[in-house]
């Protein structure tokens, strides 16, 4: 869980005087578009995360590893990029890391033609560590440099480890609409085999070389894991990009093209990572999900109130509220400051003014009245008395006019203008109208032109008067259909913030019919081996899946020999998993046992309420954590399977206080609760007992969040 309070930052260990000093490589160009057009004034390296750069957090991810010479490749925007690096904390003589940028050519459109400039410029002399400016994490990379170079001593074909975490399929930073499959060889993580999987169009079987089959014994198949976008690169990675120029893409061209090569002789591994948090700000539905990360604190030891990466400091108060401790925070008595908030310094928010679960950044001003809810507003932006946003981003300086509404997934550029009474639909993008005075990206110009001519009066009259706003096209572009499989525009919609996608067909564990399935038999090569239903977490082969009863028969058996052997739960975590590759059956199902083994466990006592939770609260102390350690978090459902358990079974009575237990051991979240309580399915439906046993467990979740409000609300009048 993530930690409740800050202890100080962990510094990586200061390598020997005799060794080289562990470089760095961040890419700090995008290569696409998904955040346009937040990035026509800025490249989104420079996009404020919690009031800091993302450039900084990566900065402060890297200096937490011990890197000690960080290159910063850019080419849009460049002259920024220069200008933050130098402001920045890690550019002062004191810092102990060297930054440079490296302006890469104007022809640089990939992260290939980028390491080409690398390899050009002669800067690497060892082996180094390969990011995106997009980076936010706490792992110790040190430790995996470590086991790499150690790799590379007996092994010098051993050219990349990639940093993969695991998590569950439906993790809020592992992306539904860029995925991938990887196939590690069991004993030695050796990766095998990689694959790209988009969204939409679904696709629903992984293609793996037979002679994988043939030659290792025993792999496994993931596509658990969350990629980080970290790789420990041996000193002639630039070079084989440099001889092989349609290496473009990192993933699906370079470490493809080394796996299927039978000329390079090459080998790249995995290091899967249990622990630590690690995630790329790649699109706007991952720049949310990080940003609440943050602020719900799974990224410590930096977090808002301890090592912010901007020098900020702010207070750290109860639900996760930080407010900048400067004392310009303006805080009107009757505003309320909900949960997993942030407000900048000399931000003020007006009487009866609403913000929750939202970020504000430096000199915001929330008007009388207005809400702002889910939403990212960047520095000096302004909302008008009686406003509505919600679940959007927010420009600097952006003034949205009384009484205007932002809907959720608008994105609204630096300097735009909405007049009073204002409406934006969902997902509408706004950009300011250029004059001659503004200066863009020479490859955008065009592009601007071409929206600025495309204005209706309708369109107009959406954004207010006197509004300088250029709304974009909503839509597939005119050549969609050329488009990579992944910026395609029904593929972007799951990356988008604030959009489920729920009218796409997207794959799914069993979701391929039989004509589906009988097309894509036929296109199966006889050196391939097809593996059906890739989105299934984990599996692995030969040997094939065992039967569903027999599952369940190990699961019980393997789970009563934890109990009664008295193993760690790190071991009964390793069995457990072991099981579910075997028998690839979704996540869910293992949970399920694991969470009915836990609550049948606990005895019935007699001798009053207090004696009943202390036995519930030994039990759960025990073996709770063993809920998350068997192959990723997922908190509500873990509430949605403890409720369904517990409606089924003589332990109902002990919801409420099974619940309060997992809470109490960080186990599940305020949030998560919350989440769990406000879905149509935790309420029950139907007729009989199981619907009425459901719904009281529903209404003794709504107790607990009530009693939730009422510490919130004792807490606001201290």
């Amino acid at each position: 869980m993530a930690p409740k309070s800050s202890t100080g930052k962990e510094k990586a260990t200061i390598p020997d005087e005799d060794e080289e000093p562990l470089q760095a490589v961040i890419l700090a160009d995008s290569f696409n578009n998904r955040f346009r057009p937040l990035t026509l004034s800025k490249p989104r390296c420079l996009l404020p995360v919690c009031n800091a750069p993302l450039l900084d957090w990566t900065f402060e991810s890297l200096a937490l590893a011990g890197v000690q010479e960080i290159f910063v490749v850019c080419r849009s925007h460049s002259e920024l990029v220069k200008a933050a690096i130098r402001a920045s904390k890690w550019s002062q003589p004191t810092s102990g890391v060297k930054i440079t940028p490296l302006v890469a050519a104007r022809e640089a459109f990939s992260p290939g033609d980028a390491l080409r400039d690398v390899y050009t410029h002669g800067i690497i002399k060892g082996d180094f560590v390969l990011v995106h400016g997009d980076l936010v994490s706490n792992i110790r990379i040190d430790e995996v440099v470590k086991v790499h170079k150690e790799r590379r001593r007996v092994n010098k074909d051993a050219i990349m480890t990639m940093v993969l975490a695991q998590a569950g399929a439906s993790h809020r930073t592992r992306p539904q609409g860029e995925t991938s499959v990887f196939v590690l060889d069991a004993e030695t993580s050796q990766c095998l085999h990689y694959e790209s999987v988009p969204g939409h169009p679904p696709k629903a079987k992984a293609h793996i070389p037979r002679e994988i089959l043939v030659e290792h014994p025993e792999f496994d198949i993931r596509n658990d894991l969350i990629d980080c976008g970290i790789d420990i690169c041996s000193v002639e990675v630039p070079s084989l990009f440099q001889d092989n120029f349609d290496y473009l893409d990192i993933r699906r061209d370079f470490v493809h093209g080394v796996l299927t090569s039978d000329l390079l002789g090459k080998s790249i591994f995995a290091h899967v990572v249990t622990s630590g948090y690690a995630a790329r700000v790649k699109d706007t539905k991952s720049y949310a999900a990080v940003s609440k990360d943050i602020l719900a604190r799974w990224t410590f030891p930096l977090v808002p109130d301890d090592n912010h990466p901007a020098g900020d400091a702010y207070e750290h108060l109860r639900g996760n509220r930080y407010v900048a401790v400067d004392g310009t925070v303006q805080l009107s008595r009757s505003s309320t400051i909900g949960r997993h908030t942030l407000v900048g310094a000399g931000s003020s928010v007006s009487h009866d003014a609403i913000v929750v679960g939202s970020v504000l950044g430096h000199n915001v001003t929330v008007g009388a009245g207005a809400s702002v809810r889910d939403a990212y507003v960047w520095d000096n932006a302004q909302i008008g008395h009686g406003a509505v946003v919600e679940g959007c981003v927010i420009g600097e300086g952006v003034v949205v006019g009384p009484g205007g509404r932002i809907e959720e997934g608008c994105l609204l550029e630096d300097g735009v203008v909405l007049g009073p009474e204002a409406i934006l639909q969902r997902f509408t993008r706004v950009s300011r109208r250029r004059s001659g005075k503004d200066e863009v990206e020479e490859d955008e110009d065009e592009e601007i032109k071409t929206v600025e001519a495309a204005q209706t009066d309708e369109l107009r009259a959406s954004l207010g008067k006197a509004s300088n706003g250029v709304i974009w096209p909503y839509g597939p572009a005119e050549d969609d259909e050329d488009m990579d499989e992944l910026e395609n525009f029904s593929n972007q919609r799951l990356l988008r913030l604030g959009d489920n996608a729920s009218d796409l067909d997207l794959s799914d564990i069993g979701s391929v019919t039989s004509s589906e399935r009988s097309e894509m038999d036929s296109d199966e090569s006889d050196d391939e081996h097809i593996v059906d239903g890739i989105l299934a977490p984990s599996l692995s082969l030969p040997g094939g899946p065992i039967g569903e009863s027999e599952f369940q028969s190990e699961v019980r058996q393997s789970l009563e020999r934890a109990f009664a052997e008295g193993h760690s739960v790190d071991n009964a975590a390793v069995e457990l998993k072991t099981l579910r590759m075997a028998s690839n059956v979704p996540l869910r199902r293992v949970r399920e046992a694991v969470v009915a083994a836990i609550v049948e466990r606990i005895p019935i006592e007699n001798a009053g309420a207090a004696a009943q939770r202390k036995e519930i609260g030994r039990v759960v102390q025990r073996w709770g954590p063993l809920i998350d350690r068997i192959g990723g978090r997922d908190a509500v459902e873990t509430v949605s399977v403890l409720q369904g358990h517990c409606a089924n079974s003589t332990r109902l009575p002990l919801f409420g206080q099974i619940l309060a237990a997992l809470y109490q051991s960080d186990i599940v979240e305020e949030d998560e609760i919350r989440e769990w309580h406000a879905t149509s399915s935790s309420k029950g439906s139907g007729q009989g007992t199981l619907a009425e046993n459901m719904h009281k467990c529903w209404t003794v979740g709504g107790k607990m969040i009530e009693q939730f409000d009422e510490q919130e609300d004792e807490s606001e009048s201290d």
